[in-house]
């Protein structure tokens, strides 16, 4: 196996356990995520907990298919959400600045798999 193959299963692994593992945390309604969507001004728990199960069985899927076939959209759409869960604690919402940082690999290592596989030029690309 080359170094590029190994370095893509690497991340491939990594992005899984990141979703997965966050994704159940989700499914199981984790109360100490709730003050993040009153951040951004969603109070309701019925709300919060029916959200939470929508991105927990988003995330899961998610965690699947990257381990299945890496779909750039789907590499595209984890960077994004794994910054914006980034910022839900800082700058958004209520914790120091090193809880933002802690997570940059939340949104790094899609990204980076992303990159190492080819960033896509056309529609089709992203889609394949």
């Amino acid at each position: 196996m080359n170094n590029n193959k190994t370095v893509e299963w690497i991340l491939r692994i990594a992005i899984a356990g990141e979703f997965l593992g966050h994704g159940m945390f989700a499914l199981q309604g984790k109360e100490g995520w709730f003050k993040y969507f009153q951040a951004v001004g969603i109070t309701g728990e019925q709300t919060i907990v029916t959200l939470l199960l929508i991105v927990g069985v988003i995330d899961v899927a998610l965690a699947l298919l990257i381990l299945i076939r890496p779909i750039p959209i789907a590499l595209l759409y984890m960077a994004l959400w794994g910054l914006w869960t980034a910022m839900i604690r800082w700058p958004i919402g209520p914790d120091p600045v090193w809880d933002f940082v802690e997570r940059w690999a939340n949104w790094g290592a899609p990204l980076a798999l992303l990159v190492l596989l080819g960033w896509p030029k056309s529609l089709k690309e992203w889609l394949k």
